[in-house]
């Protein structure tokens, strides 16, 4: 390995998701908008939530906090890459680039863990309506989200101190706009062997433990729904899981297809779909939620009204 092969690099590249400049013209106006949209729709989403008291119960504190990590998800990637296109540059430098993957991975774990936590929610409050109170506690709510917190920022220092050990050479393009784990680790010089081991084992349990749980609350909903006796009450009980189901397939259909496989086989198709979950969702979640709950677009109103 020649000398320039050894320098060690102090800077990435983000080269975005196209190397045209017209295309990244229409992109970074698309982006800006998502992002724009994102934040106020999350917010608006946690500040009715917030305001009012009849909002206060289990299902809506989690709403919040999924509203919450959502708006720190997009804004760990996307400003960075709109920055870079008003600065005409690419250039994020290797803390930098470790601190966007310590977040990414902690919010997207996040995300999965409230939607679990969420899914769990609504098993109870359909398969055992009269112990909901009882069950869901505000403790029990509180303890839920706090663990879920220390469990995917632990998880997100284990990956960030792995990649940290690896060595990075000349090639320091990350063809994406911003620090994804997988095309990062394909830069590198040194064997990632481990890295990719951590990936498919404890990334795997923290990544699908709460999908499993998702699959089994709802297995369990749909088990007591198809119980009832009229077709009203069976619509009525799914129309409470609409909203989460469809948030739910949006961000684990994304992320099975880009991360359960090896990083070498990193391609610009997963480059595109990492867009559902990181820019896609969070921009959508505001208005599958709101635009499906009555409760939510009065509280919204009340808002609006107030201010």
């Amino acid at each position: 390995m020649d000398r320039d092969n050894q320098t060690r690099v102090t800077e990435f590249l983000l080269l975005g998701l196209s190397g045209k400049s017209e295309q990244e013209e229409i992109l970074f106006g698309l982006f800006l908008w998502m992002y724009v949209v994102t934040i106020i729709g999350n917010v608006l989403i946690f500040l009715a939530i917030s305001c009012d008291s009849n909002l206060h119960t289990p299902m809506y504190f989690f709403l919040a906090n999924l509203s919450c990590v959502d708006t720190c998800f997009s804004s760990v990637t996307i400003p960075k890459m709109l920055v870079n296109h008003i600065l005409e540059g690419k250039s994020i430098s290797y803390m930098g680039c470790m601190t966007q993957i310590y977040f990414f991975i902690t919010f997207i774990n996040m995300d999965g863990f409230l939607l679990s936590v969420m899914a769990y929610d609504r098993y109870v409050a359909i398969c055992y309506p009269l112990h909901y109170t009882l069950i869901m506690r505000p403790k029990l709510c509180v303890l839920l989200v706090a663990m879920s917190w220390v469990i995917t920022n632990l998880h997100a220092l284990l990956h960030t101190l792995l990649m940290i050990q690896l060595s990075f050479c000349s090639n320091n393009a990350v063809h994406h706009f911003f620090c994804d784990p997988y095309p990062v680790l394909k830069l590198s010089c040194s064997d990632t062997f481990v890295n990719d081991l951590m990936v498919f084992t404890v990334g795997g349990v923290i990544f699908l433990t709460p999908f499993v749980c998702i699959i089994a609350s709802y297995a369990h909903i749909f088990s007591s729904v198809l119980k009832l006796p009229s077709a009203h009450g069976i619509r009525k009980a799914l129309s409470t899981c609409g909203s989460h189901l469809t948030v739910v397939s949006l961000f684990y259909g994304a992320i099975l297809g880009v991360y359960m496989r090896p990083s070498s086989s990193y391609s610009l198709q997963d480059t595109l779909a990492t867009v559902i979950f990181t820019v896609v969702t969070p921009l959508v979640n505001p208005f599958i939620y709101s635009l499906r709950n009555r409760d939510i677009k009065a509280a919204l109103r009340k808002l609006i009204l107030r201010v």
